[in-house]
């Protein structure tokens, strides 16, 4: 069953706020624990207030949530849970983001936010055989000045910081407007990435590229109302970090019957698959790939696609890298030998894996950091 094949297929993570991955059950047990004064007075309470009608209606609640992290091991407890929940869904590799101005700005010390998170990521790579990366965003509705002071909050922990990104409200705050930012970044050894062509237009992918000089665009599925973007994008193998359930759940697609992501994989787009914010909109990876899988018809080809395209897409070395496609292609190999698919198409032969090889981003330039 194609079901068992997403399971059980090993996966890596690249659109993962970590706030974003608190359960109302350990936002309460935080709440309790720090003698805050919690707005809500039941889980189910919070879950009803998950009804969203567009992205600054979801952050609202979204940083209402941040709110009960305050101390290191509440960033601790929080990181820890989602790597397990990635853990049991055979994630290998996740690149999670955080928003250090969702904090800092409440009087919660950088320092404190950061090593709450590390040491979880360490005891994860430890414990579980998760490796991980961890990507810095600014708060695109704050200033410029406030995303410089981050920047220079960040950089006594630079070894822990693999780069930058860009998130929050898009529409009316164009990646442009920070560019000086990126470009501080950079010089530093950052990294960059940007959330763009969520709400906002085909434009704002474009302004990421150029004016930020990305690695990969998040979200991005807006790209393909420009068709010479869509010819830059495929030519140069961007990756795009899309997020199925979260897109539906702001708006973004009516449905995921109409979601766009089987066509942006048919355009040769270098397309992955990611849970965003996985408390908020009802899945991890997992029920992402489930969920796409059933309402656009995925195959295994595709499936397995999507998955590569992922792990080439990481900031890894070349040979922790290569080391996951191997194991990857490891399980598809094993999974064809059990025979448990038979159908014409569906079955992994050296050919398709030529193919695939062929088609998957070719990351190898970001190997170095």
């Amino acid at each position: 069953m194609i079901e068992t094949f997403i399971r059980d297929i090993p996966k890596t993570e690249l659109h993962i706020h970590i706030e974003g991955s608190l359960e109302p059950d350990l936002m309460f047990e935080i709440a309790e624990r720090n003698k805050l004064v919690f707005p809500f007075n039941s889980i189910k309470e919070v879950r009803s207030a998950y009804q969203f009608t567009d992205l600054k209606s979801f952050l609202d609640v979204y940083y209402e949530g941040a709110g009960v992290l305050v101390q290191e091991r509440d960033f601790y407890d929080m990181t820890r849970a989602y790597l397990k929940r990635a853990h049991a869904q055979n994630v290998r590799h996740t690149e999670i983001f955080f928003d250090p101005q969702t904090h800092t700005n409440r009087g919660i010390s950088f320092e404190t936010v950061i090593t709450g998170i590390h040491r979880a990521l360490v005891d994860a790579q430890r414990h579980l055989g998760i490796s991980s990366k961890l990507i810095m965003c600014f708060l695109r509705h704050l200033s410029t000045d406030s995303a410089i002071e981050t920047l220079k909050q960040a950089l006594p922990f630079k070894e822990w910081i693999v780069g930058v990104g860009l998130d929050s409200c898009e529409v009316g705050y164009p990646p442009e407007k920070f560019t000086r930012v990126f470009d501080k970044a950079l010089e530093e050894g950052f990294l960059t990435v940007a959330h763009a062509g969520e709400e906002g237009p085909a434009e704002y992918v474009r302004q990421a590229l150029e004016k930020l000089r990305v690695s990969r665009i998040d979200h991005g599925v807006r790209c393909v109302a420009d068709t010479q973007l869509v010819k830059k994008l495929v030519a140069e193998q961007v990756p795009l970090t899309v997020c199925p359930l979260s897109n539906v759940r702001l708006h973004i697609f009516d449905s995921i019957k109409k979601h766009n992501l089987k066509h942006m994989l048919e355009l040769g787009l270098c397309v992955t698959v990611n849970s965003d914010d996985p408390a908020y909109f009802g899945g991890y990876i997992t029920e992402n790939f489930l969920a796409v899988q059933e309402a656009l018809n995925l195959n295994h080809d595709d499936i397995y696609r999507l998955v590569k395209n992922s792990f080439e897409a990481t900031f890894l070395d070349k040979q922790r890298k290569q080391y996951l496609i191997t194991e990857l292609d490891t399980f598809i190999s094993g999974y064809n030998q059990r025979g448990m698919e038979r159908h014409k198409g569906d079955t992994f032969t050296h050919s398709m894996h030529q193919t695939l090889n062929k088609e998957s981003c070719d990351r190898g330039s970001l190997g170095s950091v």
